[in-house]
């Protein structure tokens, strides 16, 4: 009896009609007449919410519903999820459903109605939006089931209870991946670049044939062999690409939901891909007071997934961002001439100047390219016409902080330090567009 209260909930038709009943009964004490009909009005409500339970509940399990989840959420992407619910009973139904999302989203109007036909099944679908790495608890799928006499609802609760870890953008990564190897990345505002100068490997000596470049023929063998011969070369590969995320506090700061570290890792992650899909060393880690989540870059088939699993634990922290410690550890690590994507934020020169000599340090061993975001609010803030004094003042120094960037941007490049200054929803594609200029002009 008590699982049976638990499930009976009475709609707001019912209450409405009684509320009804209550007035006219009020009036009944005033027209006497009325009375009868209202103990017969009264009773015929009440018949029909017992035909309406009995209707409701005249089978065990009237709906089968179950949810659909993928194994693993994608950071920053929508997530699809799909409910099939399925209608036992020989009649038309309203239903109502309440999935019991995640605590992240902090959603409590979620439902969806429907009226399903006898004995039909429906899939329906909707999206989710994680912005958060970490565990995501799904509760009980609950459905409401109605009757056309609209009187009560029953619930049906199903036990649909699931965790779902929420890994970093791995929907980007495969996006990204196909447009490289389909030569699309110019869709997404990747420049093709000429590749200039040689940097290429001695593969081997060959005969001349017409079209070879005459600037490789090898002129102490073809007087050898009397006849000409050209060197060969082939593409320098396995080059390490090494992803460096600041996760100090300058990296908290949220844009369109994420934290710029975010940003940072999907970045990483994409570009891991790439740079081990074109015959590149791929590794990572952060640093803020100290360098952690280290991953040396190699070429093998499980080093996607340990850079991925490494990310997924990955957070900012408060403290200090010590680029003195980034700098020791990068000397004492990384022995080869690397390629370092640093991911970071400086908003005024005096920050820079504070860490610049550990950047000028670091590029001497390395091609350091340091990424840093601009700050959207600021420049539709200088964009907005001013109306009013405090107004003017606001767009100065939002003027002031939008030109210390690109001071920034022409400070790294006197020193000879590549800079990626770009938003934060164009950070991946900033990145792959440095990283494959880099590799055509031979830089590394």
């Amino acid at each position: 009896m008590k699982k049976f209260f638990k499930s009976l909930y009475l709609q707001k038709r019912f209450f409405i009609t009684l509320g009804i009943l209550v007035v006219l009964f009020v009036f009944a004490f005033f027209f006497e007449r009325l009375e009868d009909y209202m103990k017969i009005g009264f009773f015929v409500v009440m018949a029909l919410l017992f035909i309406d339970v009995l209707l409701l509940y005249r089978m065990k399990e009237g709906i089968k519903a179950s949810r659909n989840l993928p194994t693993k959420l994608s950071n920053g992407d929508s997530n699809p999820i799909e409910l099939l619910v399925s209608n036992q009973y020989n009649t038309t139904v309203e239903v109502k459903i309440i999935d019991e999302l995640p605590t992240q989203f902090q959603e409590r109007n979620f439902e969806i109605k429907y009226q399903l036909k006898a004995k039909d099944s429906k899939t329906f679908s909707y999206s989710i939006r994680p912005t958060e790495r970490g565990e995501y608890h799904y509760g009980a799928l609950q459905v409401f089931v109605g009757s056309f006499l609209g009187l009560a609802q029953r619930r049906f609760s199903f036990d649909q209870a699931a965790i779902v870890p929420n890994y970093p953008s791995f929907l980007q990564m495969r996006k990204y991946e196909l447009m490289a190897f389909t030569n699309k990345l110019k869709d997404y505002g990747l420049k093709k670049i000429r590749r200039i100068g040689h940097t290429m490997e001695f593969e081997q000596i060959k005969d001349y044939v017409q079209g070879d470049d005459v600037r490789k023929i090898n002129w102490k063998a073809s007087a050898k062999r009397n006849q000409l011969m050209i060197n060969q070369f082939q593409d320098e590969k396995s080059q390490p690409v090494y992803s460096v995320i600041d996760k100090g506090r300058v990296m908290k700061m949220p844009f369109e939901e994420l934290k710029l570290v975010d940003y940072a890792i999907n970045a990483t992650l994409v570009i891991s891909n790439i740079a081990l899909k074109k015959g590149d060393k791929a590794g990572m880690f952060s640093f803020s007071n100290k360098v952690s989540n280290q991953v040396m870059a190699q070429k093998r088939a499980s080093q996607m997934n340990l850079i991925l699993e490494t990310l997924y634990n990955l957070d900012t922290d408060f403290k200090e961002s010590d680029f003195a410690r980034l700098y020791v550890d990068i000397k004492r690590t990384i022995t080869q001439r690397s390629l370092l994507l640093l991911y970071t934020n400086f908003e005024t020169m005096d920050a820079l100047h504070r860490q610049l000599p550990y950047l000028q340090a670091i590029a001497k061993s390395h091609l350091l390219v340091v990424i840093f975001f601009e700050n959207t609010e600021l420049k539709e803030l200088v964009k907005s016409p001013a109306n009013s004094t405090q107004e003017i003042y606001q767009k100065t120094i939002a003027e002031k902080f939008v030109y210390e960037k690109k001071l920034i941007v022409n400070e790294l490049n006197k020193y000879g330090i590549q800079t990626i200054l770009t938003e934060p929803q164009n950070l991946t594609v900033n990145t792959i567009n440095k990283y494959l200029e880099i590799k055509a002009r031979g830089l590394l």
